[in-house]
């Protein structure tokens, strides 16, 4: 197994940190205990640059604030908030940022590295937590019906989601033009080594 880096540890210092700045910004809904956040696409987007290892960290560390009472959750806290109406979700983004990170690391770029990362992103950062945070959802909040509990906790939120895999994707392929994830794996890539001797002054 790699040695963990000082440089990867540091990027998922700094995700956990966006992905608390992202939680402010959210929408709640009439008929629904679940609000519309960024902290999806905050997921999404660690895993995406991170890789598995250190974007699944970045989730962690956010988590682990909440459990210490940090108001880390759009100002919430405490473990109420990791056995609430939306743990379903919280507990599935850790999954869900470990797989797209998989899968990041394993992906080559070519002309359709953003319609390889919008899959990605959909599939493992949104369809994957619903299972979870839907059944949990109807389990907290007494809901009987599976449709009821769609409606509350799945359906609206798809397009969402969808437009947040773009938008992830769309920033993460221009990222990677200019830093690889490799540099963030600590591993060196034909393509970081051909960059490197071109672009002086580069970490």
């Amino acid at each position: 197994m790699k040695e963990w880096s000082i440089r990867g540890l540091v990027f998922s210092a700094l995700f956990a940190g966006v992905m608390i700045s992202l939680s402010f910004m959210k929408i709640s809904l009439p008929f629904s205990t679940v609000p519309i956040t960024l902290q999806t696409l905050a997921v999404m987007l660690a895993g995406s640059v991170l890789g598995a290892r250190y974007g699944t960290l970045a989730v962690l560390i956010v988590i682990g604030l909440c459990a210490a009472g940090f108001p880390v959750m759009g100002g919430k806290g405490g473990v109420s908030v990791l056995t609430g109406f939306t743990a379903g979700y919280i507990w599935s983004w850790p999954f869900a940022a470990f797989l797209i990170g998989w899968f990041a690391e394993r992906m080559s770029q070519t002309k359709y590295t953003v319609l390889k990362l919008i899959v990605v992103n959909f599939v493992f950062g949104s369809l994957l937590v619903y299972p979870g945070g839907v059944s949990w959802l109807a389990y907290t909040a007494h809901i009987d019906s599976l449709s009821g509990a769609l409606v509350a906790g799945m359906w609206p939120f798809l397009p969402g989601d969808l437009t947040k895999a773009v938008i992830v994707s769309g920033v993460v392929a221009a990222v990677w033009k200019v830093y690889p994830i490799e540099r963030i794996l600590n591993v060196k890539s034909s393509t970081w080594q051909a960059n490197e001797k071109s672009i002086p002054g580069r970490l």
